[in-house]
């Protein structure tokens, strides 16, 4: 993703977490986490990380215990995780994964909101090829290491890629090297402030100032819906 594009869900994020908007998000995915693999972090990465997220968003911790008690309940048995494929104006494609305890609502809802906006849903499978499966890592430059040696020491976990913006640094590295890459990062004594799988597109498209606020509304839209979890774009 491109600098304006990242600095502008760094700032809707922060805004979300100030209005407790991103709350109920962070705590379903600690919910499901907890319900795949158990309720202790120590022997669940997932959901260690899912927490760690949901901490770096001042998710209380009485919200993560309550989080992680609702998977053995009959509430979480009820929530699938789904996704979604869709076309938008100007090229622009979107990847969306929701938690949802009613599909036919979800589906509902982005159908409504992508045919309002000039975009629609398309057949399951349809844009795998326009994006990669990723593990992403974010966390502030560590102080007294060297940005060299950490990512030397780092690929024999699987790291890819290592970058650095605005005093973040962000590693990346193939799906398959979440549990590794996470926890050697861990193992260094670093803490996350993001991490876990997103979908990075294969072949990022450039727009003009003015379509890319087309775009951002319509993201936007889809973002504040309840039931979606996290939108990829194909944006540069």
């Amino acid at each position: 993703m491109g600098r304006a594009f990242e600095c502008r869900r760094r700032a809707k994020e922060l805004r979300w977490a100030t209005m407790s908007k991103i709350f109920p998000k962070l705590s379903r995915s600690i919910t499901l986490a907890a319900k795949a693999g158990g309720p202790d972090p120590e022997s669940n990465a997932p959901l260690r990380v899912a927490i760690q997220n949901g901490k770096a968003a001042n998710l209380s911790k009485e919200n993560i215990e309550n989080a992680i008690k609702r998977a053995s309940g009959s509430d979480a048995s009820d929530i699938t995780e789904v996704t979604y494929e869709a076309k938008g104006t100007h090229g622009a494609l979107f990847y969306i994964e929701c938690a949802t305890d009613n599909t036919n609502r979800s589906v509902g809802n982005l159908k409504t909101i992508l045919g309002k906006n000039g975009g629609e849903i398309v057949p399951s499978g349809a844009l795998n090829f326009m994006f990669h499966r990723k593990t992403v890592i974010e966390f502030p430059v560590p102080e007294g290491k060297d940005l060299d040696e950490l990512e030397f020491e780092l690929i024999d976990a699987g790291l890819e890629e290592l970058s650095v913006d605005d005093g973040v640094v962000s590693l990346i590295g193939d799906y398959t090297s979440f549990n590794s890459l996470n926890s050697a990062v861990e193992g260094m004594g670093i803490e996350t402030t993001k991490s876990g799988l997103q979908r990075l597109p294969t072949q990022p498209i450039e727009l003009t100032e003015s379509q890319i606020e087309d775009v951002e509304a319509l993201l936007d839209k889809i973002e504040d819906d309840d039931d979606v979890q996290a939108v990829y774009t194909n944006l540069n």
